[in-house]
């Protein structure tokens, strides 16, 4: 199974990579702004919830870090900060997997939800489970930058499996397509495993046992529901055609954050006031489709899981579980409770 990557310089990505990167730069007295440079993103919109960011964006962070940095263990650090729960609807679909092997089918299917730096295949053999990064030495410029990615990814991976597994599934082996760097004493630390280096491909491999095992937040319903959005979310909105079908999937892409018009006009190519015509050309608005995407998440999230009223309010970016509440009221003329009857 392949998972393909997303255009480059689209910016359609929370910057929780970014800040991860940052911090842990920053943990090295690497001032933010030095991170950060030719990104066209500030220190403050890393913590802005509407602020969106493309992979191009993120490679500049990892370039500046290869430069800047004198820690080898840089992109070992950033890949075990980087948990699922920081994923939104991507993470969350995958900590409901009913089983491993589910998650790795997951992982693949909704890669591109995650901001891709490599692409990701997986294969299930009797005895074993492996991940292989088919491009991950053809997509960077610099060998530098293409061990940097592949080593913080590695890690990302081992780190998520954890996180769903709920303790310890370190891999059996990792496996690299390049020489051992001056620091390949680390990875064995950072990967629980043996390395080995000068292989034919970059793989991750897993004792094929562990694919029937439970995760800790198995849940069927909300694994069917998150699914479910993430398929939207790579593309199949409930509104396909039109400006107001891409501003729909554009809110659609980190649920829970929904960033302002500007925002969604800029990724657009376009001016707001460009936007706000073509919406209402297309007899809608943007405050309309921010309501009704807000709406349709509301009665999917209490009609078919058992998340409290308080956590859908969050998820769909309420204030507060009042706000909510009215907004509810509002749209169905019921409560939560009414709705979940």
């Amino acid at each position: 199974m392949t998972a393909n990557r997303p255009p480059l310089n689209e910016r359609m990505y929370a910057p929780y990579k970014i800040a991860a990167l940052v911090e842990v730069l920053a943990e090295q007295g690497i001032a933010p702004e030095e991170s950060l440079r030719g990104t066209d993103v500030s220190a403050d919109a890393l913590q802005d919830a509407s602020v969106l960011t493309s992979i191009g964006q993120y490679a500049t962070v990892c370039r500046n870090a290869v430069s800047l940095s004198c820690d080898p263990a840089t992109p070992f650090k950033v890949g075990g900060k980087l948990h699922l729960s920081a994923y939104g609807m991507y993470g969350y679909a995958l900590m409901s997997c009913l089983s491993l092997r589910d998650y790795f089918k997951l992982g693949v299917k909704y890669h591109r939800l995650a901001t891709p730096m490599v692409a990701i295949e997986w294969t299930e053999y009797p005895d074993r489970m492996v991940w292989t990064f088919p491009d991950a030495f053809v997509t960077s410029p610099s060998r530098e930058l293409r061990e940097f990615v592949i080593e913080q990814q590695y890690t990302q991976h081992v780190t998520h499996l954890q996180d769903v597994a709920g303790g310890a599934c370190p891999p059996m082996m990792a496996r690299f397509s390049y020489p051992a760097p001056a620091h390949a004493d680390i990875y064995p630390e950072y990967l629980g495993c043996p390395c080995h280096f000068d292989q034919e491909q970059c793989e991750l491999i897993y004792d094929s046992e562990i694919l029937d095992r439970k995760p800790q937040l198995a849940h069927q319903l909300t694994a069917t529901l998150l699914q479910e959005t993430c398929d939207r979310l790579i593309g199949q909105a409930k509104i396909s055609s039109g400006v107001s079908g891409e501003v729909y999937q554009i809110l659609m892409s980190t649920p829970g954050v929904f960033p302002g018009m500007e925002t969604v006009a800029e990724s657009m190519h376009m001016t707001t006031r460009t936007l706000r015509r073509r919406l209402e050309a297309e007899d809608t608005s943007f405050l309309a489709i921010v309501d009704d995407v807000r709406r349709s998440l509301a009665l999917e999230y209490l009609k078919t899981t058992k998340m409290s009223t308080d956590d859908v309010a969050m998820l769909l970016g309420f204030s507060d579980t009042a706000n909510f509440r009215r907004a509810l009221k509002r749209w169905t003329g019921k409560g939560p409770g009414e709705l979940r009857g």
